[in-house]
């Protein structure tokens, strides 16, 4: 006599007429990134960066210095990602251009505080793209 075996839980395209939903739903997505304008796309992009290398850096934490999630060396590829995305494509960016550029710029600089040996200048994350930062 053999044992019953466990099934999986259906998914949802498992269900009837669920993979139709699922194939509308994608198809909705698409149709709408097509209509997000570029600028807006490399926006979210920079502020995604931004966001993740201030975490890296502890800048989240009441102590930037004892903070758990701080990790300079996931930092500095951030905020070089950054600074290659913002040279490439500040021309696109229009009015958006200056607060993307001082928002790296800080980014920059609360590394170098952050770094117990800080890079020589031109060395730091980013700068073989925006030039020193002191």
């Amino acid at each position: 006599m053999t044992e019953p075996q466990p099934t999986a839980p259906p998914t949802t395209s498992d269900l009837p007429g669920e993979q139709a939903h699922d194939d509308a739903d994608m198809e909705l997505n698409v149709r709408e990134l097509a209509d997000v304008p570029s600028v807006e796309v490399i926006s979210r992009a920079a502020v995604m960066l931004m966001s993740a290398a201030a975490e890296k850096l502890g800048l989240a934490a009441e102590d930037p210095d004892a903070a758990a999630e701080r990790d300079l060396d996931e930092a500095r590829r951030l905020i070089t990602a950054l600074a290659g995305l913002v040279t490439a494509s500040v021309e696109y960016l229009g009015p958006h251009a200056g607060p993307v550029r001082d928002g790296l710029q800080t980014l920059q600089r609360a590394f170098r505080e952050a770094s117990t040996h800080p890079d020589a200048p031109g060395q730091g994350p980013g700068e073989k793209y925006t030039g020193p930062v002191y």
